[in-house]
């Protein structure tokens, strides 16, 4: 965008402050507010944070400022906060791009792929939950009338909470997401929001943003829309399903091939990618599973609507729910990130295990079109399928034991990443649950 555009659509919008926005390596979003006729400082010089009041950055108080430059790409309006724009930033100390920045380290590897040619594009899924909260702290649906035993699809059940849908929706398509659909999910007081897809890099930033607009509009209705792994035993979890395509220059779907002999419309370069993947998939449940509450999600089993949809066993299959990544015809479908990962380190580890996989021109196997969730543990074993981790303590081990990552993203990034969760799993490791104490109090 050109200095006279952005002049022009800081005037037409009567924008009066510009969020500089990045994540840290959470995936949580962090800003500052910075008047509008500064705008072009922040683009050329950066908007300054002290990095070690930020989660991931591994900066030192005697450090340097964590400088947040902005991709004038990205500028957009902020529909539920009059007079803002928001600008996503790329990190950088002491003049260079910073390796613990999670977007730097997507970038880095998005230009892996422009040497070839190639460009990875994604569409999310993101799934939530819309709460309030009761008398006692505890979160409550919204709707609580929200009841059905399968409650997805349910038209009153999305009927009734259409306020929040209209104004998320509405603001989504204020600043260019192509939303099509919008459904009840599968727990009650669970939704979808579905949008076009787009580049690796272009969808990270749109996620961010989405769960930007859904917690500040909710707030303002006095609601809480959480996008935690899983709010509740007895439900479903918040998935975030990432569909995959490779695209040439001309726009060609390289993963497509009507001659597969499979009948998944799927080409050489697509398998060998989906080998990567499933190689390299209990490494990669780190980054897709990042937080302890997501291994609430990644067990089998049925829940209150009858049905489970998150993955634990590594395969693939041909339309395939119950399986690792799903083949919808001529692309990918990853089941395994939460709503509660960083979007920017789980597309770059794919394009890690992606390009391995067409590197060394892996091979995936036979499809599995079974209900995986029907097998039993000897079935699981006699038919040699993996089980991803169960848990976050032993999906880092998995990440520390695959050097590919290191490689690929960076020491720096992955080491830091491996630090901060591992401080989070020893941290959950010590607590003591109301579960514990009711089971064990008198029990001996």
């Amino acid at each position: 965008m050109q200095s006279d555009a952005v002049e022009n659509f800081l005037k037409n919008h009567d924008i009066k402050y510009v969020l500089a926005q990045f994540v840290d390596i959470h995936g949580v979003a962090k800003t500052k507010s910075v008047p509008a006729k500064n705008i072009f400082d922040v683009v050329e010089k950066g908007a300054g944070f002290a990095g070690f009041a930020v989660a991931g950055l591994a900066m030192e108080p005697h450090g340097p400022d964590f400088l947040a430059r902005g991709d004038l790409s990205t500028l957009s309006i902020v529909p539920w906060q009059p007079g803002y724009a928001r600008m996503v930033c790329d990190g950088f100390v002491s003049n260079a791009p910073h390796p613990y920045c999670s977007r730097v380290v997507l970038k880095r590897q998005i230009e892996k792929l422009d040497a070839e040619g190639w460009t990875l594009n994604t569409g999310l899924e993101p799934e939530f939950y819309l709460f309030k909260k009761g008398e006692k702290g505890e979160l409550l649906p919204v709707d609580q009338t929200d009841t059905l035993v399968k409650p997805c699809y349910d038209y009153k059940g999305l009927s009734r909470s259409r306020e929040f849908l209209e104004r998320l929706t509405e603001s989504l398509i204020e600043v260019g997401f192509d939303v099509y659909q919008i459904d009840h999910e599968d727990a009650n007081g669970q939704f979808e929001i579905n949008y076009t897809y787009g580049d690796a890099l272009e969808s990270a930033d749109r996620f961010t943003f989405v769960r930007m607009a859904a917690g500040e509009i909710a707030n303002d209705m006095d609601m809480i829309c959480s996008f935690m792994p899983k709010p509740a035993p007895d439900a479903t979890g918040n998935g975030m399903h990432f569909h995959l395509s490779i695209t040439d220059e001309s726009g060609k779907n390289l993963f497509n091939d009507d001659s597969d002999k499979h009948g998944m419309g799927l080409s050489k370069m697509a398998y060998h990618f989906t080998a990567g993947i499933l190689a390299h998939a209990n490494a990669i449940c780190a980054f897709a599973a990042p937080t302890v509450n997501s291994y609430k999600r990644l067990v089998v089993g049925g829940n209150s609507s009858g049905a489970t949809w998150a993955p634990a066993y590594v395969c693939y299959g041909d339309n395939n729910r119950s399986a690792l990544v799903r083949v919808p015809y001529g692309r990918l479908e990853f089941r395994l990130p939460d709503s509660g990962c960083n979007p920017y380190l789980v597309h770059a580890a794919l394009i890690a295990a992606g390009m391995d996989g067409i590197k060394r021109e892996l091979d995936p196997g036979e499809p599995l079109n079974i209900n995986l969730y029907d097998l039993s543990l000897d079935e699981i074993i006699e038919k040699n399928i993996e089980i991803l981790p169960q848990s976050l303590g032993d999906a880092l081990d998995k990440l520390e034991e695959d050097e590919i990552f290191i490689e690929a993203m960076g020491k720096d990034i992955v080491d830091e990443f491996i630090k901060v969760k591992r401080a989070e799993w020893n941290e959950y490791s010590r607590q003591v649950s109301s579960w514990e104490v009711e089971r064990y109090a008198e029990f001996f």
